[in-house]
């Protein structure tokens, strides 16, 4: 055994809005604890602006915004999943406000909500808490966690792998079972055994899988390609969502434009000044993103440009009132947003596709869970309606904990797993070496698998990444294994599993543009894949 071994009655790997939704709804039944890579209030929650969707006014209604999902998905949503989503939604609001998100008001605390509208929403029911909603919910959910005494949080811990079938001494359970991780502790270099009966994946996003994303640091994929590895299956990979209106900033990098600027007002016009989106859609600069980003794309590459424009002018000074830490990133940029157009380009943002999942959260593997975005749960379908993410992540780790608490579980012995005999270390002596390697995976991602594919394209990147996770499994094979090269060898499965999803469609649907392939296929299916272990 590695010398350190602990077990828990509940065990998530990753601390945004599912991870500690889930830990709140279970503490109650057992000892929980969390595991995540960074700090714990660096998540892919925490970088959320516009809001979080449900029917919260009199006005609105359950149908619509199933049907503004719906659309949205393009044909491909699961309607139990949704039905799901949009229903128990105003609940799951009521529970963030009881741990104590301060969503916006119009008045004070009894006043209704002021409501935004983005794209593809027919409504105005997008709650927020300024243009910072992530964070004030990460801010609320991390305090309600760490003020629970059943509840721990581990900060700088990697997950490295499932504990499942082969890494026990002897097998326990005829079906693939998972009896918790191994992960590395940063600080020590150590790896640690975590044993539990019930795991839940809440790893988040894919973006740093592509050069240009609106995702932090931490989004490498790790629990998809962890759960994969393993043998679950994942689901429509290729769906992966690239935000219209990512601030065009060489120096700083993208910085996401929330959708809510177009929802107050503000227009898309090229390099010309020419306002371009009435004839691409009825909804205009407000149709669904999958539509926005694809019309930017073809209209920056038709005048050669590096991005568009967009023109929040006509808010005047209710911009900086209204979109305070969005315009002060503009200003760092030296753009003020009420004087001028913010230059925007797409950039990778929301990952549809995940480890597939039932409308319970479990996976194909018994014993493991998995929530939020790096989960399937058939909701977006091939495309995520705005602000439906978060929404969807604490709905549905919610009732991930409620199918948890109803199962009767043995907790697996300690002698019965495998010793982990690698060792971690702070910096790989080839770590320039493997940051270029990401650079590249993040560079063939980009070019070849990007907004809009063609069957050359995938096929190139395919070749390429076989090269990539080639050269990467050399390095893990050494003596010594480092977060740079867990997050890298982690990023090339995701890319693989990415490309060969895309290469499977051979149709256009939602987020999945081809040229070789421009109208939808007669029949609607999922892409699902599965590694034998």
């Amino acid at each position: 055994m590695s010398k350190s071994v602990q077990s828990v009655d509940f065990l998530v790997v990753g601390s945004g809005i599912a991870g500690l939704t889930y830990a709140l709804k279970v503490a109650q039944a057992g000892t929980v604890a969390i595991l995540t890579k960074a700090d714990a209030g660096e998540t892919g929650t925490r970088w959320a602006q516009g809001g979080i969707a449900s029917v919260m006014s009199a006005d609105d209604n359950f149908s619509s915004h199933v049907d503004d999902t719906l659309v949205a998905g393009d044909g491909l949503c699961d309607l139990d999943a949704v039905n799901i989503l949009v229903e128990e939604g105003p609940q799951a609001v009521r529970n963030l406000i009881a741990w104590g998100v301060n969503f916006t008001r119009l008045g004070g605390k009894a006043s209704p909500f002021d409501l935004h509208r983005e794209g593809g929403h027919g409504k105005a029911r997008i709650l927020h808490a300024g243009d910072i909603t992530g964070a004030e919910i990460e801010r609320a959910l991390l305090e309600a966690v760490r003020n629970h005494p059943n509840i721990r949080v581990l900060e700088h811990r990697f997950a490295l792998e499932l504990i499942t079938g082969h890494f026990l001494i002897e097998q326990i359970d005829a079906k693939l079972t998972c009896h918790g991780v191994y992960a590395l502790d940063r600080d020590s270099g150590r790896i640690e055994t975590w044993l539990s009966p019930r795991t839940v994946l809440c790893t988040g996003g894919v973006g740093q899988v592509y050069l240009h994303t609106t995702n932090p640091g931490v989004s490498t994929g790790d629990g998809i390609a962890m759960a994969s590895r393993a043998g679950a299956r994942v689901a429509n990979m290729e769906f992966l969502q690239f935000h219209p209106t990512a601030l065009y900033d060489p120096m700083r990098g993208p910085f996401l434009i929330s959708e809510a600027v177009r929802g107050a007002g503000a227009i898309l016009l090229d390099s010309h000044g020419e306002a371009f989106m009435a004839e691409e859609h009825a909804l205009k600069d407000l149709a669904p993103r999958d539509i926005v980003t694809r019309a930017i794309d073809r209209r920056m590459k038709a005048l050669g440009d590096s991005c568009v424009y967009l023109d929040a002018r006509a808010l005047g000074a209710h911009a900086q009132k209204k979109f305070p830490n969005i315009y002060a990133r503009c200003l760092e940029a030296g753009i003020r947003m009420d004087r001028e157009p913010i230059p925007v380009t797409p950039s990778a943002h929301y990952l549809c596709g995940g480890i597939d999942t039932d409308l319970h959260g479990r996976t194909s593997i018994r014993g493991l869970y998995a929530c939020g975005e790096c989960a399937h749960t058939g909701v977006h379908g091939a495309n995520r309606l705005a602000s439906n993410s978060l929404l969807e992540a604490v709905v549905f780790s919610a009732r991930a904990a409620e199918h948890s608490l109803a199962q009767k579980v043995s907790p697996v012995a300690s002698g019965r797993v495998r010793r982990w005999d690698r060792k971690g270390t702070k910096e790989h002596r080839e770590e320039i070496v493997i940051r270029h390697l990401h650079d590249t995976v993040r560079r063939i991602m980009w070019n070849f698998v990007g907004i809009v594919r063609t069957s050359d394209r995938l096929q190139r990147a395919a070749r390429h990444l076989r090269l990539v996770r080639d050269e990467v499994e050399v390095f893990y094979k050494g003596t010594v294994i480092t977060q740079s090269l867990l997050e890298l060898r982690n990023a090339a499965r995701v890319a693989q599993l990415i490309t060969e999803c895309a290469i499977r469609r051979r149709e256009s649907r939602g987020l999945h543009s081809s040229l070789d392939f421009p109208r939808h296929a007669k029949e609607p299916r999922n892409t699902v894949l599965r590694h034998r272990v």
